[in-house]
């Protein structure tokens, strides 16, 4: 249960403001907010899932105590990537097919090498699971771009971007300076 709330979690926090959020929002000023949900949904389900298999691949290639560090010293990176920002480079209009297949296709491309998808591979490392991860991180992904898009049409952008930008970072690298004391402070306690 702990690797799904923390993923559920982590995905909120870092999709208030990312690209892919923006992209939701785009889409249903254009489309049908049910399609553009349904879309991506099925869109994320099939990325983090290819990302909670690579995360938990990872951990038997690489030792667990290296992916721990390396996965707190992503959130800190994740934070300061929130406080920069992401903007829509096109992808909002790079396809034209149904709208279904348009949103599903150009939110899986946004995803991919996005923080949302980098840190459910390190989430999926650091527990070592996939389906509460995987379930975690989609559910994430779902509610944070319900939320955007619910704030988009009622509040026509009037929400404190930057505020919630900087909480969303704060948590990052708190979350990274966190589990980087934790990964450091158990490897030198076993080493002595």
């Amino acid at each position: 249960m702990t690797a799904f709330l923390t993923s559920f979690a982590i995905v909120v926090l870092a999709e208030m403001g990312d690209k892919t959020q923006l992209l939701a929002m785009a889409f249903a000023s254009r489309f049908r907010w049910q399609t553009v949900m349904l879309a991506v949904f099925v869109a994320t389900a099939t990325n983090h899932l290819l990302a909670v298999y690579a995360g938990n691949y990872l951990t038997s290639i690489i030792p667990l105590h290296v992916i721990k560090i390396a996965a707190a010293v992503s959130f800190i990176i994740f934070g300061l990537w929130t406080i920069r920002g992401d903007e829509l480079g096109g992808e909002d209009k790079r396809f034209n097919f149904s709208p279904f297949w348009t949103v599903a296709i150009a939110f899986f491309l946004a995803e991919m090498g996005d923080k949302t998808q980098l840190a459910t591979v390190a989430l999926a490392a650091e527990f070592n699971t996939i389906v509460p991860v995987w379930i975690g991180t989609t559910a994430g992904m779902l509610v944070a771009d319900a939320i955007g898009i619910i704030a988009g049409i009622v509040l026509h952008k009037k929400i404190p971007e930057k505020k919630i930008k900087w909480f969303a970072a704060l948590v990052f690298i708190a979350f990274g300076l966190w589990g980087l004391y934790e990964a450091l402070y158990r490897s030198y306690t076993v080493t002595i």
